[in-house]
Parts: structure tokens; C-alpha cells; sequence
């Protein structure tokens, strides 16, 4: 027996686990194929039969196909390579990637950059990747010159989340627009008591 490998006894209990779980799915896509009522699904001849416990067959292997792609994803996602992927499937390293291309991620090329820039408000955040922890982070200035980044002890999943956070960032430290608080107040007070046409907001000279 391999070290992946089953022991006669429990190769019983597993084929007798697949027959029980194949059971009503073969009476049920039986039921489909052949129009007839429960009691007579079965009365046909035995090729029809086969051909049916078959197509059962074929749902279940699509089924595991898919749990094993997404069983090989998690192990990818936990840092395991390739080769160890395939050292498990019995397969090539090569035989691995193109059974589960989604599986591990590819490194970035030396040189290049996993850097990426957040412009937004008039403030500036960049979002970068740690290599120590796999997280992302991310660190900023706001229009209004307020200095913000990621918490010591956060790190984001993706790229995408570490940017929405800056993009929050940014926004609540953009630049005050001193005129259009001018006008929102003139709306709302009207301009008859106003001391002058100076801009209050944007800091302006006032005139003695």
C-alpha cells in the first residue's frame, strides 16, 4: 500500500459508500430517460439498464472532478506547489498545472512591480504587498495633507480590498472648495449680511 493508498477493508466500505450514494441518483435519472412510472422504471432490457447506472456514473465523476479542482485550489492557497500537487495526483509537476491551471498562483516576474496607485480627491494612496505575510497594505496622502495607511495589524486579502480602504481614505481627506461652501451657504442665508465678497473659506486677504 502507498502511502496515499487504501487498505483492502477500507476499499469495501468506500465502494459500498459510492453505491449507496449512486443508488438514487441512478433510479432518479433512470425515471427521466425511460417516461415510465416508479414501479416500472426498471423494466427494460438490461443494456438500457447499464446505460442509465452509466449516466449515474458520469454525474458523479463530473461531481468529484470539481471537489478535486477545488480541493487542489485550497492547497494551492495554503502555499502548496505544483510539484506537491502532483507528487499527490500521481502526475508531473507539468501534468499538475494543466489538470488545475487555476490552482497556485504564479510569483510575479523578477523586477517587476506589485505596487499599484490609488488618485482620487486630489490625494494619493499606494497599495503594495508584503511579501512577509502574503498580505496587502496600503498608505496614503489625502488632498487636505492628512497621513493615513492601512493598520499594524491589518492585512487584506486582495489588492482590490486594500484599495477600496485607501479610496474611503482619500475621500474623507479631500480638499475643503472653499467657493462651493460659499455658495451652499449663500443658498441656505441668503447674501444680504455677508461683510463682503471676500472667500472666508479658502483663507483670502479681506480688504480694511
Amino acid at each position: 500500500m502507498t502511502a496515499f493508498g487504501i487498505t483492502p477493508e477500507e476499499q469495501v466500505e468506500l465502494d459500498k459508500a459510492l453505491y449507496d450514494a449512486l443508488d438514487p441518483l441512478a433510479s432518479a435519472i433512470r425515471s427521466r430517460l425511460s417516461g415510465l412510472p416508479e414501479d416500472r422504471k426498471w423494466e427494460a432490457e438490461p443494456v438500457e439498464v447499464a446505460l442509465s447506472v452509466l449516466a449515474a456514473w458520469k454525474v458523479v465523476d463530473t461531481e468529484v472532478k470539481r471537489l478535486t479542482a477545488t480541493a487542489a485550489g485550497t492547497a494551492g492557497s495554503y502555499g502548496a506547489s505544483y510539484e506537491q500537487l502532483g507528487s499527490v495526483w500521481g502526475i508531473t509537476r507539468q501534468g499538475a498545472r494543466k489538470k488545475w491551471p487555476e490552482a497556485v498562483s504564479r510569483p510575479a516576474a523578477p523586477g517587476s512591480s506589485t505596487n499599484r496607485t490609488v488618485e482620487l480627491c486630489g490625494g494619493t494612496a499606494e497599495v503594495a504587498l508584503e511579501p512577509t505575510s502574503g498580505g496587502w497594505r496600503w498608505a496614503g496622502v489625502g488632498a487636505d495633507g492628512t497621513r493615513g495607511a492601512a493598520d499594524a495589524d491589518v492585512r487584506y486579502a486582495t489588492p482590490e480590498e486594500a484599495a477600496a480602504h485607501a479610496g474611503a481614505f482619500l475621500k474623507g481627506h479631500s480638499r475643503v472648495d472653499g467657493a462651493a461652501m460659499r455658495r451652499e451657504a449663500d443658498d441656505f442665508f441668503g447674501t444680504e449680511d455677508r461683510a463682503g465678497d471676500e472667500d472666508p473659506w479658502g483663507g483670502g486677504a479681506r480688504g480694511d
